[in-house]
């Protein structure tokens, strides 16, 4: 559990300032389309935000794998996971969206 706590902090934390930094380029990364209006901005980066505390979570309880709290954190992690992916993934299926990292995220968050 503990390298699936500290992979998943990597992982979110670099998501979330990525999204919080860099709106507009990561949205066309995973979704091929430009984020230029400020309400798409200020979602992604509120979804970085959630992303960066995830990663905070996460990191915080990477040396704490027998408590409750710890195996809630996997839990939450586990149903943003499989949420994300579906999400992802029926934006390229159902929606047509497609960027270079579109796929990729979809394998990851799995």
């Amino acid at each position: 559990m503990k390298r699936l706590t500290v992979a998943s902090a990597l992982l979110e934390m670099g998501a979330g300032v990525a999204l919080l930094c860099c709106p507009s380029a990561t949205g066309s990364l995973l979704i091929g389309t430009i984020l230029d209006t400020p309400g798409p901005l200020s979602v992604a980066r509120v979804g970085g935000a959630g992303l960066l505390a995830l990663g905070v979570a996460c990191w915080l309880a990477r040396g704490d794998t027998q408590s409750v709290a710890s195996r809630g954190i996997v839990c939450a992690m586990t149903v943003y996971n499989v949420a994300v992916a579906s999400v992802l993934a029926y934006a390229a299926i159902g929606f047509k969206l497609h960027g270079v990292a579109l796929w990729p995220a979809v394998v990851l968050t799995r």
